[in-house]
């Protein structure tokens, strides 16, 4: 891959995949940080099954990318270990769907260590998983399910949607004091590039992005459906003249109220796009922030386009499953037009 230089900031930069990004995050701050280590299956020698870790285990040795057993709930109890004695590990999840056995570890223990010792310990962990679908993958490799994470206290949930932002937010994540799940959305891991800083930088864990202004109505949402969701803006503005904001969560929790409300007190109207299920999926969380703080605003229902309350289909079906860029354009006509 080629460098580049910003000639306003100086800033030496690459061009960089989100999965690229990825792994400079964690080579990044393993160099600097000797505490850091990645465990999982297949992280070390096969350098992880999309490669995210390629190039870890010869850079860094087995003591420091370490190969595990097929044994998710044995991988994060042994990174929460870890963790409270000085460590910074990092295990990965091979999907999001192999998480449920380390649901226990992760919901029990991590995310309550810290108030169960009231404040003596801390876990310091970041629980790396591939998650969402459209990449045609077997059952139990597509899941969406970030919503689990998100209503357990004590946990901080990411979902990067740019290359920029995924070698950021890890970085923020690795260094926090407390355990990170922190969700990469595979479909789009090689679907296009960015300018990548190749220093150390951080996007804190509080704050979302308006990759978009608009006055009509906003749009919230992440991962991968920001794409998808930027599209159908651009073709909305182009041939019916609506003019959409949308606003890319980027820390699921905490949530950026602030950022919330105040696009929604600008337009009124608000759609939030994800591929989870409907039913207890994010979008409620976010649709009740916004009656909550800004009811007087609002000109119209808040409509929620997401997967259905089903499991993730397999291939013949998985694309009427995801929210398409027509099916989030319905969406947003349905409520500018009420």
């Amino acid at each position: 891959m080629s460098s580049a230089t910003n000639p306003e900031t100086e800033t030496k930069t690459d061009r960089l995949t989100l999965v690229e990004a990825v792994r400079d995050g964690l080579y990044t701050e393993m160099s600097q940080d000797d505490s850091v280590i990645v465990l999982g299956e297949d992280v070390g020698k096969n350098g992880g099954v999309f490669r995210a870790t390629d190039g870890l285990h010869e850079e860094f040795g087995e003591n420091r990318v370490v190969d595990t057993p097929l044994a998710e709930a044995g991988i994060v109890g042994s990174a929460i270990g870890l963790a409270m004695t000085g460590m910074k590990p990092i295990p990965e999840m091979q999907f999001m769907g192999f998480m449920y056995p380390a649901f226990d570890q992760i919901v029990s223990h991590a995310a309550r260590l810290r108030s169960r010792s009231h404040g003596q310990y801390s876990v310091p962990m970041v629980v790396r998983a591939p998650y969402g679908g459209g990449i045609r993958a077997p059952e139990h490799h597509s899941e969406s399910k970030e919503a689990f994470f998100v209503h357990e206290p004590g946990l901080k949930v990411v979902s990067p949607s740019t290359p920029y932002d995924a070698k950021g937010l890890l970085t923020a994540s690795i260094r926090d004091p407390d355990p990170v799940i922190f969700l990469e959305p595979k479909l789009i891991y090689r679907a296009f590039r960015d300018d990548v800083p190749t220093e150390s930088y951080e996007v804190p864990l509080s704050d979302a992005a308006i990759r978009r202004e608009g006055s009509d109505i906003s749009v919230y949402t992440w991962g991968a459906m920001t794409r998808p969701a930027l599209i159908a803006a651009d073709n909305l503005a182009e041939e019916k003249g609506v003019d959409v904001e949308v606003v890319d969560l980027r820390t699921l929790s905490p949530l950026d109220s602030e950022t919330i409300v105040d696009s929604f007190k600008k337009t009124g109207r608000a759609a939030i796009v994800h591929e989870a299920p409907k039913t207890g999926g994010l979008g409620a969380e976010v649709a009740s922030t916004i009656q909550e703080g800004a009811l007087l605003h609002q000109e119209a229902p808040i409509k929620r386009i997401t997967g259905f309350d089903a499991p993730m289909p397999l291939h013949s079906l998985e694309d009427y499953y995801l929210p398409q860029a027509v099916r989030i354009q319905e969406g947003i006509l349905e409520t500018v037009d009420f």
